[in-house]
């Protein structure tokens, strides 16, 4: 069956990847961009299947907007991406006020404006499917100088799982996509990178060189976008999707981590209950 998505950041990265594998596959696209005129070799290719629109995913009236003009278009919507987003790197403690909030306005609060834009749409047609774009870093944190990037993703996190529990009677599923490093232009055009004092040069001044030294292209955004399509196409789908080798490899071993660390400090933890046995004795230091 064709499927309708509705793609926010469509013109480049995962967005374009993922526009161009959901056209290849025989679907109807909505293709959000800042700038329609960026889309329009989409539509010089795809035509009538693929509806550009201006959205800047900060304005919830433009996502309203958007979500009526594509469900208008072709009377249904049945895939829904936030996939729009972008990092600045500085330390916490020095970065502005302004740009921490101004990334979590993308990050997060764009998700939330388009997700709830979609909502009654999904909710009348009794399906659909919301993915949302997190990061490796959205489920195991802790890259300096990626603190309102990284907050912003387990705030998507967050914010799904509810979603999800919300929503599964009504016919909607979601799945959150955690990549590892792509080949798009993430830590490209779309990056600021603020200045760095040397008290966090062994922090956050090595993860900006190791950007400047090393390729962090090793995924394919084409073969991410086709198992994307294909997931989405399945009776089932994951709640969460690592995607690429790091990614899939740091899950593992941060689920091992967190399991072992709970099992170690379970006594004391259960022996904060009334009922339970206590005091306990502490892991060894």
């Amino acid at each position: 069956m064709t499927q309708t998505w509705f793609i926010t950041g469509s013109s480049r990265g995962f967005g374009a990847a993922l526009t161009r594998a959901a056209l290849e596959a025989g679907d109807q696209v909505i293709a959000t961009a800042r700038k329609p005129a960026d889309l329009a070799e989409l539509v010089d290719t795809y035509g009538e299947r693929v509806l550009p629109v201006a959205l800047d995913v900060t304005d919830r009236a433009a996502a309203d907007a958007a979500v009526a003009q594509g469900d208008e278009r072709f009377g249904r919507i049945d895939v829904v991406v936030n996939n729009a987003g972008y990092a600045n790197i500085g330390p916490i403690e020095t970065t502005s006020e302004d740009d921490f909030r101004r990334q979590f306005d993308t990050n997060f609060w764009g998700v939330y404006n388009v997700t709830q834009a979609v909502l009654p749409v999904l909710k009348a047609q009794g399906a659909g499917t919301i993915v949302q774009f997190s990061s490796i870093g959205g489920r195991v944190g802790g890259t300096p100088g990626l603190g309102s990037y990284q907050a912003a993703k387990f705030a998507v996190d967050g914010f799904t799982r509810v979603l999800a529990t919300e929503t599964a009677p009504l016919g909607i599923r979601t799945l959150v996509v955690e990549p590892s490093g792509f080949d798009t232009d993430w830590a490209g055009a779309s990056m600021g990178f603020h200045d760095v004092p040397a008290d966090y040069a062994p922090t956050v001044g090595a993860f900006v060189e190791g950007l400047s030294r090393t390729v962090l292209a090793a995924g394919d955004p084409a073969r991410a976008g086709e198992i994307l399509v294909n997931v989405v196409k399945r009776r089932n789908v994951p709640t969460h999707l690592p995607i690429g080798v790091n990614a899939t490899e740091m899950a593992q071993d941060y689920s091992r981590k967190q399991m072992a660390e709970t099992e170690a400090w379970a006594n004391v933890s259960r022996s904060a209950d009334f009922a339970e046995p206590y005091p306990q004795a502490y892991p060894e230091d």
